[in-house]
């Protein structure tokens, strides 16, 4: 048979085709390969730009328990506007996680809201009115007072919505509450807490809304720090 014959010429056409075929499959998977690698290297959390290893590192409550904090403060807006994803992360916790919150202090005005707190958990009414007071502050007027008008405020929308004004009262100033006045004063520091939301993890790393920059990548940045922090228990 011509080497010119249209059988042969079809033959060679139909082998460069699939040639390259063969090459551009090798080429979109060496691609895929490649992006996948950069897109796992920009989503994994970087230290210090990220969040910050805690130095010297904290105490956590529980040795065999994924410790994280929040320090927020009930008339920062920026605290309630990480509330519902916050809310939400912490409902899908795995049991290893225990998660608390500890008001931040830094001066008189900001002592007021962790008094607030520390008696509602004193009282036993902390749980049942804590999301509703914090969407209160910032939607009826709360989060614009200062002082004893703020804490008129806040002691006349908890007694509308079924707290005991007597214990509260009597809680505001009870030796449990300035006790942990002193200790969330003492956490503020040592964390090295300046401005809040802020989110220590195991007493090792903290991811702050100055770092991150928006409340799903503090959600983020948090969800894969405890996965560090399992990490490491399950190594001792």
């Amino acid at each position: 048979m011509p080497p010119w014959s249209d059988k042969n010429i079809f033959g060679r056409v139909d082998l460069e085709i699939l040639r390259e075929k063969v090459m551009f499959k090798r080429f979109v998977f060496g691609l895929v390969a490649v992006l996948m690698c950069a897109a796992a290297g920009a989503q994994q959390p970087v230290q210090g730009k990220d969040y910050l290893a805690l130095n010297p590192p904290q105490a956590t409550p529980e040795r065999d328990k994924i410790d994280v904090v929040e320090f927020f403060w009930y008339r920062c807006p920026h605290c309630y506007s990480l509330e519902p994803s916050l809310v939400a992360w912490v409902k899908n916790l795995p049991q290893d996680v225990q998660f608390r919150r500890v008001p931040a202090i830094f001066n008189d005005e900001w002592a007021l809201d962790a008094r607030i707190f520390f008696a509602l958990q004193a009282t036993g009414d902390l749980a049942r009115v804590h999301s509703g007071l914090f969407d209160a502050i910032h939607r009826q007027g709360g989060v614009r007072l200062k002082g004893d008008a703020y804490m008129k405020w806040v002691a006349q929308w908890l007694g509308k919505n079924g707290t005991d004004l007597a214990k509260y009262d009597a809680a505001l100033r009870s030796f449990s509450v300035e006790t942990n006045l002193k200790r969330a004063m003492q956490l503020t520091r040592s964390y090295k807490i300046d401005g809040v939301p802020a989110i220590g993890v195991q007493g090792r790393w903290l991811v702050s809304a100055s770092l991150v920059g928006d409340r799903q990548g503090m959600i983020r940045v948090t969800d894969y720090l405890t996965g560090e922090a399992r990490k490491q228990l399950s190594r001792k």
